[in-house]
């Protein structure tokens, strides 16, 4: 009969410093930068008859990939 013995050691309850301070404002930081690209992209090429819809899309939609990518952080 062979015994083994294991040392377990317990885990720390609160996170990681990464995850506490450097991995929301990195998501922030990436967050923003395509609000604001996609957003300034959508209106440097005025298409005609687009009006106020297309940047309103594009914003919109560059919000909604912002959230579903890095909602969780």
């Amino acid at each position: 009969e062979a015994r083994v013995d294991v040392d377990i050691k317990p885990k720390s309850l609160q996170p990681h410093w990464y995850e506490l301070y450097v991995q929301p404002c990195v998501a922030e930081l990436l967050g923003s930068a395509l609000f604001i690209f996609i957003g300034c992209l959508s209106v440097v090429e005025d298409a005609e008859g687009a009006g106020r819809l297309q940047p309103a899309l594009a914003h919109g939609l560059a919000l909604g990939l912002t959230i579903a990518i890095l909602g969780d952080i």
